[in-house]
């Protein structure tokens, strides 16, 4: 009882801490400071990772940079917090970082009872399996007595769980906290199955010593919507992100690149006008404490949602995943955004 009595009361602590931390208008804070706190994955390819020089780039890491241009007009006013699965969402709620971009699952018990706050997804993913091509499975079905490799702290450990035992199967996890350990101990042999997002397997079957040597299995036994989180109790903050994510789908909706955003300003369309906060007496970006222009400066120097996708883990990248659900609405995909009016 004592136990469960301290728990509870831990729990309520961070939870208020990070309620405070998000009461103190976030968008204040980093306009004081001069820069976003991004926390990002500590190292996954196409989407969050540093070069050798700690330069970031990625799927993650331009929509950070977008964040930061929607506010400053300027992608390079933010810095980047490597978090691992476990300290994710303590450093949110604390205020250590003011938005999380770490291809994290929107799930109910952390839009809740973690006090953060999901809306904009920006990756529909699903949980699969990577095996050595020389075990000759070709099928999640055909992994009963498997060891399994799995990242702790996660809804992939749950999955895992979930999954084998619906089916019948039995399994041996192997258990690690961070990340790289993962990668390393399925890298060595140490397991037979990696288990994590399917487009997390593609990225990291890109790290293995001998790639070509594994295979992603064809089962997606989850729903994973990927999402950037901030602290509840902002709701301004919460907007502002929100909409940085639904500028980039509008924007490629609308045909708005990189390379043309400076001739669509003169577009007839007053849908397109509105956007790029050129329409008459508009009030898109002062409604949310920015300026009317914060949209084109996302286009401008980040690009649209599908100029990000294909330059970090689609057909432009050594990834080369397909569009597939995160395709727009009406090119087969469900990605979707409210009207910018």
């Amino acid at each position: 009882m004592k136990y469960k009595l301290l728990s509870a009361a831990v729990g309520a602590a961070v939870f208020a801490l990070g309620a405070s931390a998000a009461s103190a208008t976030t968008l204040g804070d980093v306009k004081a400071k001069g820069f976003v706190q991004c926390g990002v994955n500590t190292g996954l390819a196409g989407f969050a990772a540093p070069d050798a020089s700690g330069n970031w780039s990625g799927f993650d890491v331009d929509f950070c940079r977008a964040v930061s241009a929607a506010i400053f007009g300027d992608p390079n006013k933010v810095k980047f917090t490597p978090l691992s699965a476990a300290n994710r969402f303590p450093a949110l709620q604390s205020g250590e970082v003011d938005v999380l971009a770490r291809n994290t699952t929107w799930t109910i018990n952390r839009d809740t009872a973690l006090g953060l706050n999901f809306r904009f997804i920006n990756y529909y993913d699903g949980q699969g399996f990577m095996v050595r091509k020389s075990l000759n499975v070709k099928s999640a079905l055909e992994l009963s007595g498997a060891s399994v490799c799995v990242q702790s702290g996660t809804t992939t450990e749950l999955n895992l769980a979930d999954y084998f035992k619906a089916n019948n199967l039995q399994y041996n996890p192997v258990v690690f906290e961070k990340l790289d350990e993962v990668n390393a101990a399925y890298d060595s042999g140490r397991c037979d199955v990696y288990t994590t997002d399917q487009s997390g397997l593609y990225s990291l079957r890109l790290t293995l010593k001998n790639p070509d040597e594994h295979m992603i299995l064809p089962e997606i036994i989850s729903k994973e919507p990927l999402a950037p989180a901030v602290r509840q109790g902002d709701d301004q903050w919460f907007d502002i992100v929100s909409w940085v994510g639904y500028a980039m789908i509008n924007a490629e909706e609308f045909g708005i690149t990189q390379a043309n955003v400076d001739d669509m300003k003169n577009s007839p369309n007053p849908d397109i006008k509105r956007f790029l906060g050129v329409e008459a007496d508009t009030k898109i970006g002062t409604d949310l404490g920015l300026t009317n222009d914060w949209a084109y400066n996302v286009v401008k120097t980040v690009g649209n949602y599908g100029e990000v996708f294909e330059k970090n883990i689609g057909q432009g990248s050594p990834l080369k995943i397909s569009r597939g659900l995160n395709a727009l609405w009406n090119k087969g995909g469900i990605q979707y955004a409210p009207p910018v009016r």
